[in-house]
């Protein structure tokens, strides 16, 4: 059985990668809108990410006996100031969901609940890839400025993990 504490975290959490998911998708409509369809298409293929995140959360919870709970999400954005915003928001929200990762590790370190820790390494390896992948999108688009040039070639490169990761 789960412990209480730790389901309630969890439930939380399910709420967190649900709302990435939407943010994620509200980021990838406003690249379809500034026509740069390729980070539109990595922001979607990371948006289903986050789904599975989510779904491996309430797999894990229902295998323990504990019920699932589905926290409302609200409103995601689609409007950014430019693709740079875009990617040092989703830096930030990987950061922000990182952290909560780790504060419901250190919850299930307290209550003794090692299948949770076990489970939670995934998601801690999973992050710290997250945040190196955001990381480095951001260090591209603040290299290439406003060159719309090398936005474009950039943008096309990321069309090829947004079709990778769509089927």
């Amino acid at each position: 059985m789960i412990p209480e504490r730790i389901q309630e975290a969890i439930n939380t959490q399910i709420g967190h990668e649900l709302a990435s998911a939407y943010a994620y998708l509200g980021m990838s409509t406003y690249c379809q809108s500034v026509e740069l369809t390729g980070f539109a298409a990595w922001l979607r293929a990371q948006a289903r990410e986050e789904v599975e995140h989510a779904m491996k959360f309430m797999g894990f919870v229902e295998e323990r006996g504990g019920s699932v709970r589905l926290p409302a999400v609200g409103e995601a954005s689609t409007r950014y100031d430019s693709i740079l915003h875009v990617f040092e928001t989703a830096l930030a929200q990987e950061r922000k969901v990182s952290a909560l990762i780790n504060d419901i590790y250190a919850l299930a370190v307290d209550e003794r609940d090692y299948p949770t820790q076990v489970m939670l390494q995934w998601f801690i390896t999973e992050q710290v890839e997250e945040e190196s992948t955001f990381e480095q999108m951001v260090g591209k688009l603040r290299m290439l400025g406003d060159s719309r040039d090398s936005i474009f070639l950039l943008d096309r490169d990321a069309a090829q993990r947004g079709s990778e990761t769509a089927q």
